[in-house]
């Protein structure tokens, strides 16, 4: 079994966490598992739990470290989760969805190449977000034709467009 996973790829070990206010407490208690667990996190901020702080501060930059391929997964956390996922998706080959489940935590890394859990700290408590972080971590993407068949087609998007001139 270690072998097939190996041949999907290399056990994450480098993930880059970000929030705002409404996900500062979720964020500390990830981070600090995710120590506890033996991976190298990147904190991308909020450093304290500030009302005015704006989301797309935080997880912009972590999406970008993500996408680039300087970190193996990233952990995207608002109040709803919401925002960090609409924010981390306006970046490039950041491949990020708003997770409730273990199933969808899972499968969309094998199938889709997901690369940024997004997480509400308001309405995920801390043991689910951990069993959530946990599935995502442990799944590898599958790689089957039909799945980077569909990926080529949301990579087109990501492709700006030649602007005619009118």
């Amino acid at each position: 079994m270690q072998g097939s996973k190996e041949e999907e790829g290399p056990t994450p070990k480098a993930i880059g966490i970000a929030s705002d206010h409404g996900g500062f407490e979720l964020k500390q208690h990830l981070a600090a598992k995710l120590r506890e667990g033996g991976y190298r996190v990147v904190d991308f901020g909020d450093r304290q739990a500030q009302p005015q702080d704006d989301y797309p501060d935080f997880v912009i930059p972590l999406a970008l470290a993500v996408a680039q391929g300087g970190l193996d997964r990233g952990v995207a956390i608002c109040g709803s989760g919401v925002g960090a996922c609409l924010a981390a998706n306006k970046v490039d080959g950041a491949r990020a969805c708003l997770i409730h489940e273990t199933f969808s935590a899972r499968q969309g890394v094998e199938d889709d190449d997901l690369n940024i859990i997004c997480m509400g700290g308001l309405v995920v408590g801390h043991a689910a977000a951990w069993e959530l972080l946990q599935a995502f971590l442990g799944a590898r993407y599958s790689g089957e034709e039909r799945h980077r068949r569909r990926l080529a087609k949301i990579a087109q998007l990501e492709t700006p467009a030649p602007k005619e001139i009118p």
